[in-house]
């Protein structure tokens, strides 16, 4: 056991001398030392942390074996501070560094509290907002498998939507932003059509022409899924006008010409 690690203790036991702050749990030669500091940490959410540190006797040219506990914190939250913890230790010069890792926690806490609540605040608006996206298809040849694939997705993912077969095959689709992905990713995943030799393809071919939020692109909601044919591109233009969608169309018309 260094001399440096005993110095440190002893250091350490000054600096977190409030009540239940800091307690020596083992010390010997042939294990170095165990110690707990108990640190309350984070601006607006005041957590009350557990650190476990073990100096082992080459310490501190070995990092410090570090445990994470909080009755505020879930599991997994415990076990990624440590992580940071672990990973900050070695990283450090070999020297003296409990002190100093405590005072980074401190930090990690803080900057990992605004990080999550934006996390969390974005992912509440995507659930909450409706969007709204067109997705260009490249072919069906297989339409009731298509088809059917198509509207048990948009079930599934509580989405509503319209499909236009035509010269261009177009997909409407409203609803979560997140559920729309996974409809976009569900396309590309999963074998829905025939290719031109009869096997079974993917859908890899699939763009998303737009995807806005709903507000901005019109002022109406779609009921249900619903497939339409049109022969022309002056049906195609009735039919956005008859949902309510013609500012869109006209925001979408640069991609189809081409």
């Amino acid at each position: 056991m260094s001399e440096a690690a005993v110095e440190e203790v002893s250091v350490l036991s000054s600096i977190y001398c409030g009540e239940g702050e800091f307690q020596l749990l083992q010390q010997s030669a042939q294990d170095g030392l165990v110690f707990q500091i108990n640190s309350t940490v984070g601006e607006e959410r005041r957590l009350d942390i557990s650190l476990l540190f073990h100096l082992q006797p080459h310490y501190p040219y070995h990092p410090p074996d570090i445990s994470v506990s909080s009755t505020g914190l879930s599991r997994t939250q415990c076990h990624n501070i440590r992580q940071q913890l672990l990973d900050q230790a070695a990283s450090l010069p070999p020297e003296p560094m409990v002190h100093q890792l405590v005072e980074w926690l401190q930090q990690f806490v803080e900057v990992t509290e605004d990080c999550t609540g934006g996390e969390e605040e974005r992912k509440e608006r995507e659930k909450e907002e409706k969007w709204t996206a067109v997705l260009s298809l490249d072919h069906i040849r297989s339409p009731n498998r298509y088809i059917r694939l198509l509207e048990r997705w948009s079930e599934q993912l509580q989405l509503t939507g319209r499909l236009f077969l035509g010269r261009c095959i177009l997909v409407i689709l409203q609803g979560a932003r997140a559920n729309i992905k996974e409809f976009c990713r569900l396309l590309k995943t999963v074998k829905v059509d025939t290719d031109s030799s009869g096997k079974k393809c993917k859908e890899r071919m699939m763009k998303v022409v737009i995807e806005t939020p709903s507000f901005s692109s019109c002022g109406h909601s779609l009921q249900g899924f619903v497939v339409m044919n049109y022969q022309s591109v002056a049906e195609l233009t009735a039919a956005f006008k008859e949902i309510n969608m013609t500012e869109l169309y006209q925001q979408i018309l640069p991609s189809l010409s081409h």
